[in-house]
């Protein structure tokens, strides 16, 4: 299981995105489009992830996930493609996956259909990166699904759908859209009744910042951890106080990552709602997470009491949560819910106070 949340939770994902200001036409916007495509033109691999995830993960993420029939977040996908197929058995399943990168997930979900006997699909795959899209058809066509697997280049934040959709995946993807506004309209315009809107990705603090109430909890833990316990593996430093770096000053990494839950809420309806997830990341993630033994009993009793300090505070309303899958509707269903506190409404953190 771990191994496909490596590859898919923190993949690295292509997108075109600009500062608020920027456009189409707009200076800015063209630079910053060159550099995200320079930035992703050689990201062919991912990057792994640390022991301790895979111990959070197995430990705590896992049987969330297993209670609704999910094993990881890659089958997720593919869960609810099956689950369409099963209710349109003779339906051609058109779908659309919107910054697809490498579409490699694609690839491994088509395999895993036909190996299923679901045949009748196509998954558009739709990304600015034509490098990238190159990288997917090959693969498609080494994987033995090419004729399932359409590229197109595209850039999400003005998609016009050519048509109607009966699943459009969001793969980690929607954290690095400018036009939130425009991007959901799109999807809400080409989603047939009966389809599946499906997100996996980032819902905290634009830039990945935590707010000032995960803020003061990130350093209250801090400050318990050992001196060699404090590099930063991606900025390659060493940081006696935890600082609250702000990914989207140098690129678009959670550009407007707050307000893609309240998006959501105002435009659709949930089918499902997985939310999870706040302290416990700043320390488990690619940046200070090799610094931790998993073998360590100190070390996975640290995570023990942060992942709880984590659940107490989502539960009380104290924390809003930095992740979630979600299946989204654009007609009236019944919500599926981690805990009946854990509403949409009442996950979305206000930034009036």
């Amino acid at each position: 299981m771990m191994q496909v949340i490596r590859k898919v939770w923190h993949k690295l994902r292509s997108a075109s995105v600009a500062s608020p200001d920027a456009g189409p036409g707009n200076d800015d916007y063209a630079t910053r489009m060159a550099r995200e495509l320079k930035g992703y033109n050689d990201c062919d691999t991912v990057h792994d992830l640390p022991p301790i995830f895979h111990y959070w993960s197995h430990t705590y993420l896992a049987p969330k996930l297993n209670a609704f029939g999910i094993t990881d977040p890659e089958q997720f996908f593919f869960l609810y493609a099956q689950k369409f197929h099963a209710r349109f058995p003779q339906a051609q399943m058109r779908m659309v996956s919107i910054g697809s990168g490498n579409c490699d997930m694609e690839a491994r979900m088509a395999q895993r259909l036909v190996e299923h006997g679901i045949t009748a699909f196509t998954i558009e795959c739709m990304d600015i990166n034509t490098t990238m899209l190159q990288r997917g058809h090959e693969l498609a066509a080494t994987s033995g699904v090419a004729q399932h697997i359409v590229p197109i280049t595209g850039d999400f934040n003005y998609w016009q759908p050519d048509g109607v959709y009966d699943l459009i995946l969001a793969n980690q993807c929607v954290h690095h859209v400018l036009e939130l506004e425009n991007l959901f309209a799109a999807v809400k315009s080409c989603l047939s009744p009966q389809g599946y809107f499906l997100v996996s990705d980032m819902i905290g603090r634009n830039g990945h910042l935590r707010w000032p109430e995960a803020l003061k909890v990130v350093n209250e833990f801090w400050q318990e951890l050992p001196e060699k316990y404090r590099y930063n593996y991606e900025l390659f430093r060493h940081e006696p106080q935890f600082i609250n770096h702000d990914c989207s000053t140098e690129g678009f990494e959670g550009i407007r990552a707050q307000d893609i839950l309240p998006l959501l809420v105002a435009n659709f309806k949930f089918e499902l709602f997985l939310p999870f997830a706040n302290v416990v990341y700043a320390f488990i993630d690619r940046a200070v997470g090799p610094n931790f033994d998993v073998n360590g009993e100190w070390d996975r009793n640290f995570i023990d009491r942060i992942h709880a300090r984590d659940e107490e505070g989502l539960l009380n309303g104290e924390l809003k949560p930095t992740q979630m899958l979600a299946v989204l509707r654009t007609v009236d269903v019944e919500t599926q819910l981690l805990h009946p506190k854990l509403t949409p409404e009442f996950c979305v953190r206000r930034t009036d106070i």
